[in-house]
């Protein structure tokens, strides 16, 4: 039996992630210390509650409520607690003693990566998080590796999986909104509290680490444009249908080139895909990334992206690549965001849209609406009209769907804000970007 030189282990966090995490290093620790190239001693594991219920069973004596000592003298420390302190201070004292860190926590690396990154740089570790976005769905790696010799052009995203759950069963059962939530938070995709899933919130913060991979620029969280799904109803499923898409959040990190040089467009909300792109067949739960570059084309990654067990994959598939790092010696290998591209707000994105007005039911009203689009730079490529109210003595009012040809954001937000207080606008019911064509 080979004799491997023995890494130091120690978890913070013990939840649905964690505890599996730990299962499945003790379960098939002889394996994965013949892939490291070293056995992994988990010497233990840091918790809230040290009876709290657990999805498996833990050894009592791997528990502690006192994180600092597992710290101090760890090879590697893995990161599951998620939230934003005590985690961040844990990560910066795990790399000030040499550690290497693996962590899922895509809100801390959203706010504070840049920091945590160069922490690592100072001391020659290595920070590893794969997990962070899109659960088990290899694409960190990806990005950062695999793409790193190409130019990266455009990602669109479904990277949360209460959100896809939730649009994916409106649009193939025809439910609304609330119904389908409160069947996801009885299934446990959605938190009791789901303003991070369904206000998009979640979706940002991984936006913002694709970004910054594939760019080679640190995005900021507040540079991420976000829009969540509430607004969403049956009737806009109906009409997306009937046209030929489907509505998803999606995440979309985009390179432009304008006049002034390369920038960039990172944004979040929910959006039309045609029926026919590869996005528009996940389903359930399932997370899916799309990525466009260059030299390689187009790429898809598709899975879980989350679960406990799944996200665990991923957390594992970093420790040892850790281990190996140790193994081998030398210096981590740091983030790269040298490009320093701008990051520049919605309204300088161009893409076409679907807008749907009701108006007033009497002649001469489309051709004050194609004007109002006209004079906004707004072309119309097609229009639908339906009548939903008969006149019968009163006003009739009338849904009209106009698909747009490519627009700027500025000029087409403009362009609503004269619609809605033209005075044969009703009601602007909804504006939805249209991606993937």
């Amino acid at each position: 039996m080979t004799e491997y030189r023995r890494l130091r282990v120690a978890l913070l966090g013990a939840g649905a992630v964690g505890s599996q995490v730990a299962a499945l290093l003790r379960k098939h620790g002889d394996e994965l210390a013949d892939r490291a190239g070293a056995a992994l001693d988990l010497v233990g594991i840091a918790v809230r509650d040290l009876d709290a219920p657990r999805d498996t069973d833990l050894p009592r004596e791997l528990l502690t409520t006192d994180p600092e000592p597992l710290i101090v003298g760890a090879d590697i420390v893995i990161e599951l607690m998620g939230g934003i302190e005590p985690a961040r201070t844990h990560i910066l004292a795990a790399i000030n003693s040499g550690a290497d860190v693996v962590t899922a926590n895509k809100a801390l690396l959203a706010t504070h990566g840049p920091e945590i990154f160069e922490a690592a740089d100072q001391v020659g570790a290595s920070v590893y998080y794969e997990a962070a976005a899109a659960g088990a769905i290899p694409i960190i790696r990806p990005l950062r590796d695999s793409l790193a010799g190409d130019r990266v052009q455009r990602i669109m995203g479904i990277v949360n999986g209460t959100t896809n759950y939730i649009l994916d069963r409106m649009d193939r059962e025809g439910s609304e909104f609330s119904d389908v939530l409160a069947d996801a938070q009885a299934l446990g995709y959605a938190e009791a509290d789901p303003t991070a899933d369904v206000e998009g919130y979640d979706a940002a913060q991984k936006a913002a680490i694709l970004a910054s991979l594939a760019f080679h620029t640190a995005v900021p969280l507040d540079g991420v444009h976000r829009e969540g799904i509430t607004s969403v109803d049956k009737q806009m499923m109906d009409a997306a249908r009937h046209a030929g898409y489907v509505i998803k959040l999606l995440a979309v990190c985009e390179r432009l080139t304008g006049a002034d040089g390369e920038s960039i467009s990172v944004r979040v909300y929910p959006a039309l895909i045609p029926r026919e792109h590869p996005l528009a067949s996940v389903h359930g739960a399932n997370n899916a990334v799309f990525v466009q570059a260059e030299a390689a084309g187009d790429l898809m990654f598709y899975g879980a992206g989350a679960g406990g067990v799944q996200t665990a994959s991923a957390v594992l598939g970093d420790i040892v690549s850790a281990a190996r790092r140790h193994i081998a010696g030398g210096v981590g290998v740091g983030e790269s965001t040298r490009a320093n591209l701008p990051v520049v707000p919605i309204g300088r994105v161009t893409t076409r849209y679907q807008i749907t007005l009701e108006v007033d039911d009497e002649p001469g009203v489309l051709a004050t609406v194609a004007g109002i689009l006209s004079e906004g730079r707004v072309s119309i490529a097609t229009v639908e009209q339906t009548v939903i109210r008969e006149s019968n003595g009163e006003p009739g009012v009338a849904r009209i769907v106009i698909g747009t040809h490519k627009a700027v954001e500025q000029d087409l937000s403009e362009t609503v804000d004269r619609l809605a207080a033209s005075g044969v606008v009703e009601r602007v019911v909804s504006v939805l970007r249209v991606e993937g064509n």
